[in-house]
């Protein structure tokens, strides 16, 4: 990563009283509006990027200088503490890893998976040491005892079995519960096991004769885990009850109910004083508590998705938390206070649009409403309620009175811009709506559906024609420029054409290998791009129904729009440029010009496909929508955060005002492919 993106960023999204952004932050001159960001620094310490599918847990080595973390990607991987490095990746399980711990002395891992076995790694080589085999179904977690001389792991098989982990022989079989097993853990003493059951109990047994010795009941849902406190005192279970319970190990009776999360609870785990307990969840948030009383004293909120499971430093100082976001973040234990939460979306952004005259934004949200934001100060203008699920899409109406929103709850529906108001319910729909657009004039809309099916409507909400072809989910709708035309994209991987006069199909575009996210016209309404996972974009003749050109990309097309000229497409991964005449072949040279283009890519603003600014993580989007006009960026992220940020091009470096030469031509019949390398 160049220093200089890397220094942009920093001053950039640094909270705004650290020394650092007060100091220095005129040397950006090029941005104009910068965005919101919280006034002091977080808890959050480092977040460690590599996996890539979800994390399912992490640990710190006993001497708190490593890290390793178990992901649905098939590996372990091991992690610097105090950088945030990646100093190994340990590859050998077939499927999703669920857990990964370290031996008491940290020079062995011990790794359970979806493959029915548990591993066991040298962690000075990274190579595998032993496969431990005899579950029948899938291993949910493993643990060492506190000797490291046994390692206990719960199945799905209903079992906890017993390994010697000097010989890989299975030591003893634990049977008694009646559903999945899907948590085992040793007493400090190692004298016995705790093990947390889909049968909403906690079992405790004789580690040496394998007998049943107690049953923790009072649960009302699945018990996730199980955990003793350091002096093995007290079990910690956390369950799909959304609570946290404590249990006296010697009695079996319950302590305290620990209740304040909002969904299931994934994991509890006691800090090496016993006197917090931290508590992992669905809800998105690590809670903290204490012991003593039951009372939470922390919220750690800053996940994406669901957070798996969390753990403290050998020392107590520091927590780290895994997430199905394919995060692990460390955090401040003492502190873990909530700082300078932006208002707007309280969950992930689905979608982002600009009205006509770019004065507007609209964002939707998976927490069922729509947000309108004055685009010239980021501000949040309306919040337009009333959708009983997560809001797919939104568009403006040509003349920009109206929104209509695309839902879940297998509606659409209508909104007044300068109220707020809703006027009007779109019902019809047996299924979720994923878009919904208005034609050119204003007096229709269209609605893109999983029932199949795209839908008609007037914008007094009568509903006008029910368009039936597709085979599967309808992913997209849009009008040609005149209006006489529809094009829908759908998951049967086909591209339908329809009369909106008649409401009968008049062409089915047939040719991609994979399901369909969008299609738009070009402004003459003659040809039809349609973008697909199967990394291509192809371009259709809308008269003869033929195909005009594939060009082949680096990267799956989630956005496009044509320019106004009709020149260009605009993707989200670069631009496609069409040319006036077929070519007939070779390499054209690319012209030496080109309007100033702004894309957002995963971690990145670009530039004329050069990179301009990394995007930390809590800022990276989920969606996003840039006006070139303007020179405004808007972002959507999955914490449900919008931020503006307007960039003045005259102000910006050289480098930045000519399209990079470091870029990969693919030319077609019909387009050239710019993609950044």
């Amino acid at each position: 990563m160049a220093p200089l993106q890397v220094y942009y960023s920093g001053l950039l999204f640094t909270p705004r009283s650290s020394l650092i952004r007060v100091g220095y932050f005129k040397s950006i001159p090029w941005v104009i509006m910068e965005p919101k960001v919280a006034d002091v620094w977080d808890s959050l310490i480092q977040t460690l990027e590599g996996h890539t599918w979800n994390v399912n847990s992490a640990v710190f080595s006993p001497d708190g200088k490593l890290v390793a973390s178990a992901s649905a990607d098939n590996t372990v991987r091991l992690w610097d503490a105090s950088t945030g490095k990646q100093c190994g990746v340990l590859e050998g399980h077939m499927y999703n890893v669920t857990v990964v711990v370290f031996s008491p002395n940290g020079k062995l891992v011990a790794s359970a998976s979806l493959d029915t076995t548990v591993r066991l790694w040298d962690v000075s080589t990274g190579k595998q040491w032993g496969v431990l085999e005899g579950h029948t179904s899938w291993v949910n977690s493993a643990v060492f005892s506190p000797d490291g001389k046994l390692v206990a792991s719960a199945s799905q098989d209903n079992t906890v079995k017993i390994w010697d982990t000097s010989t890989g022989k299975q030591y003893g079989v634990l049977e008694g519960h009646t559903n999945w097993v899907n948590s085992a853990v040793f007493s400090p003493d190692g004298k016995l096991v705790a093990s947390a059951s889909w049968d909403k109990t906690v079992r405790l047994w004789d580690t040496a004769t394998g007998k049943q010795c107690g049953i923790l009941g009072g649960h009302t849902g699945t018990v996730n885990s199980a955990v003793f406190s350091p002096n093995g005192k007290l079990v910690a279970s956390a369950s799909n009850d959304n609570s946290v319970r404590l249990w006296d190990t010697i009695t079996g009776k319950q302590c305290a109910v620990l209740k304040g999360h909002t969904e299931d609870v994934n994991s509890a785990l006691f800090s090496p004083d016993g006197n917090l307990l931290a508590s992992a969840s669905k809800d998105n948030t690590v809670r903290l508590w204490h012991t003593s009383t039951g009372k939470q004293c922390a919220v750690l909120d800053g996940h994406a998705h669901w957070v798996d499971s969390a753990v403290f430093s050998p020392d107590g100082k520091l927590v780290a938390s895994t997430s199905r976001d394919k995060t692990v973040r460390l955090w401040d234990s003492s502190t873990g206070k909530e700082y300078g939460v932006l208002k707007g979306h309280t969950d992930c952004v689905n979608s982002a649009v600009f009205s006509p005259d770019g004065k507007l934004v609209a964002s939707t949200s998976n927490d069922n409403t729509v947000r309108l934001w004055d685009s010239s100060t980021g501000k949040q203008y309306a919040v337009l309620e009333g959708h009983s699920a997560l809001v797919r899409s939104a568009a403006f109406s040509p003349d920009e009175m109206l929104v209509a929103s695309a839902s879940w709850d297998n509606t659409v529906r209508l909104w007044d811009t300068s109220t707020g108001e809703q006027c009007g319910v779109l019902k019809g729909h047996t299924d979720r709506v994923n878009s919904a657009v208005f034609s050119p004039d204003g007096k229709l809309v269209a609605s893109a559906s999983n029932d199949s099916t795209v839908r008609l409507w007037d914008t007094i909400g009568k509903q006008c024609a029910v368009l039936k072809g597709h085979t599967m989910d309808v992913n997209s709708a849009v009008f040609s420029p005149d209006g006489m035309l529809v094009a829908s994209a759908s998951d049967d991987k086909t591209v339908r054409l329809w009369d909106t006069a008649t409401g009968k199909q008049c062409g089915v575009l047939e040719g991609h290998t994979s399901w369909l996210n969008s299609a738009v016209f070009s402004p003459d309404g003659k040809v039809v791009a349609s973008a697909s996972p199967d990394k291509t974009v192809r371009l259709w003749d809308t008269g003869n129904k033929t195909t005009i050109d594939i060009i082949k990309t680096h990267a799956i097309i989630n956005i496009m729009k044509v320019s106004n000229d009709g020149k260009h497409l605009h993707t989200s991964h670069g631009i496609l440029k069409l040319k006036s005449s077929p070519h007939s072949g070779g390499t054209r040279e690319l012209p030496h010009t080109l309007t100033h283009s702004l894309y957002v890519t995963d971690q990145w603003i670009t530039c004329n496909m050069k990179k301009l600014l990394w995007l930390p993580v809590e800022y990276r989007p989920s969606c996003s929508a840039v006006n070139d006009t303007a020179s405004l960026i808007v972002i959507g992220s999955r914490t449900g955060r919008v931020i503006f940020i307007s960039i003045n091009f005259t102000a910006l470096p050289a480098a930045y005002l000519q399209p990079s030469g470091n870029v990969a031509v693919i030319e077609g019949k019909g387009f050239l492919g710019l993609v950044g390398c």
